[in-house]
């Protein structure tokens, strides 16, 4: 069974140790997503209908609201993964261009061959994650940026972007499906009426799907989980004490096991053992840490 070993939580997002021997079902962030490999058996995450080795060498990049999957092979050994989701306001606060990693079309290749500069910076993450006790936050950070600075500087399109001086993510997006996006996104509480979504943009059931689909690379569906998701890891995170039962409910759950099987699929950990290795960082704003 798949589990998280450390998870760190702040304003930079969440940097996490999860041990995969479990399949993920296809999903989407709203960070940007860096996929390492600490130790363990080369494994493969999906992107852009490619399979992608993931080993010593190797990294895996997944834009913002980019679709990906880990397709789990039958008798492989486990595979110990450090997981970066990394906030795009974060990375603007400390250089602004970096705004632009909130975009799906920020990073230029999904799969990179890591040189020793990389690695090197990498394996000060992973040691400082594996450090006994909380991770200074200032060291923490600086690892980070370090290894998210070398990895972009040669494997994003941040340049080009820039050139093309485009909009952040939202600017991506049809106008109506951005307005669709952002209710689906404040509203992950229940069902979504999806045809009345579709009516508030003009468009009939069909046609809306086919557009959100031509536009996001999601279903409506797989939009509205990111944002259910994005309301569990806020929940546990911040609110220890709420039960389980009252975060399932307000989800839209009918029952406790359903939410706590949804959340498993995606992100390889239950609830429960999620929020047991939370680390939270409430930081100062960048300008005081002088970074």
């Amino acid at each position: 069974m798949s589990s998280a070993h450390r998870i760190l939580h702040g304003e930079f997002g969440r940097v996490a140790l999860l041990d995969m021997d479990e399949s993920l079902v296809p999903h989407a962030h709203s960070e940007c997503h860096v996929l390492l490999k600490v130790y363990g058996e080369d494994t493969y995450f999906s992107v852009r209908d490619h399979r992608l080795p993931l080993t010593d060498r190797t990294a895996v990049l997944i834009n913002a609201w980019e679709p990906h999957f880990y397709d789990h092979q039958s008798g492989a050994a486990d595979t110990l993964i450090l997981a970066l989701y990394i906030e795009p306001s974060w990375l603007a606060a400390l250089q602004r261009g970096l705004a632009l990693s909130g975009r799906p079309d920020f990073f230029s290749s999904p799969c990179i061959e890591l040189t020793p500069h990389m690695r090197h910076h990498a394996d000060l993450l992973i040691d400082a994650m594996f450090s006994f006790g909380l991770v200074p936050q200032n060291t923490l950070e600086e690892l980070l940026f370090n290894l998210l600075i070398g990895i972009t500087e040669k494997h994003s399109e941040l340049r080009h972007l820039a050139r093309l001086r485009v909009g952040v993510a939202s600017d991506f997006y049809d106008g109506r499906i951005r307005q669709a996006s952002q209710f689906i996104l404040d509203h992950p509480q229940g069902e979504l009426d999806m045809e009345g979504i579709a009516r508030q943009c003009g468009l009939s059931r069909a046609h809306f799907f086919t557009l959100f689909k031509q536009n996001t690379g999601m279903t409506p569906q797989m939009f509205a989980n990111i944002g259910k998701m994005q309301m569990a890891f806020r929940c546990l995170s911040d609110n220890r004490s709420g039960t389980l039962g009252n975060l399932s409910e307000s989800l839209g759950f009918s029952e406790q096991g359903h939410f706590t099987r949804f959340f498993r699929r995606h992100i390889g950990a239950s609830p429960s053992q999620y929020r047991k290795v939370i680390d939270n960082y409430h930081s100062k704003s960048m300008s005081d840490r002088g970074m």
